[in-house]
């Protein structure tokens, strides 16, 4: 007579004939530890299933490998048709709890590699967000850096450090009006007409601090209401604009 309680992981998978899993069914009633092993079990195939889901259940490959350790084996040299029907039995078992047990595995590796990921990920935006601000501090820094200020019509005000010998400068804005809905603020770099993107705020952001690459032999630095996402040339005449010399 087959364990009873070895039945939870098999009955999950549906791998159990029809007379199991009646019996299954009607012990499931009284035994409550069978009963949260197959409510986890579920969970965690309904899980695996979720292509949003990343972290497994960790009793799941335990409670598979446990349930392999407690499965009786079938012994060799029975024969006739008990031994086949119980051969073929054992081997949808066997073939069960090895499918829970490769599922959790590929679960577990999947979410090791996704983590890592995510690991370089943001060991890669904390070394390019101390690079930037290293090169925030050195523009301030610099003996040639000049500083200019002007005031937003709507409010708010907008000051940029710009250092000629480093070409680069510093954009600072705060307390500007917060652009319409489907709006954002571009800044400009303008040398004679010719206006370059210096870089676009998130839409609806009114304040910010960027770092501005190629301020050398530019004149003026504008700030303009763009469509969010930017424009190639300004569409609107600059709603700050700052002198850099």
């Amino acid at each position: 007579m087959t364990d009873i309680h070895a039945l939870a992981g098999a009955y999950v998978l549906d791998a159990v004939d029809d007379v199991e899993r009646a019996a299954f069914v009607r012990h499931l009633d009284g035994c409550e530890t069978c009963a949260l092993e197959v409510a986890e079990l579920r969970e965690a195939a309904a899980r695996l299933a979720d292509p949003t889901w990343s972290v497994p259940p960790p009793a799941l490959r335990d409670a598979v490998l446990a349930e392999i350790r407690r499965t009786p084996q079938e012994r060799p040299g029975r024969a006739g048709r008990d031994g086949s029907v119980a051969t073929r039995r054992w081997r949808r078992r066997w073939a069960a709890a090895a499918a829970a047990v490769a599922l959790a595995g590929g679960a577990g590796a999947a979410t090791w590699t996704v983590q890592e990921q995510r690991v370089r990920d943001a060991r890669s935006e904390t070394d390019a967000a101390r690079h930037e601000a290293a090169r925030i501090r050195a523009v301030l820094a610099a003996p040639d850096a000049v500083v200019r200020t002007g005031a937003a019509p709507a409010g708010g005000r907008v000051t940029v450090v710009a250092s000629a010998s480093r070409d680069e400068g510093v954009a600072v804005l705060d307390g500007l009006a917060p652009p319409a809905a489907g709006r954002a603020y571009q800044l400009w770099l303008i040398g004679g007409r010719t206006s370059t993107s210096a870089g676009v705020l998130p839409a609806g952001r009114g304040g910010a601090t960027m770092l501005l690459d190629g301020v050398r032999g530019k004149g003026f630095f504008g700030v303009t209401e763009e469509p969010a996402g930017g424009s190639v040339a300004p569409s609107t005449a600059p709603l700050v604009t700052v002198a850099l010399s």
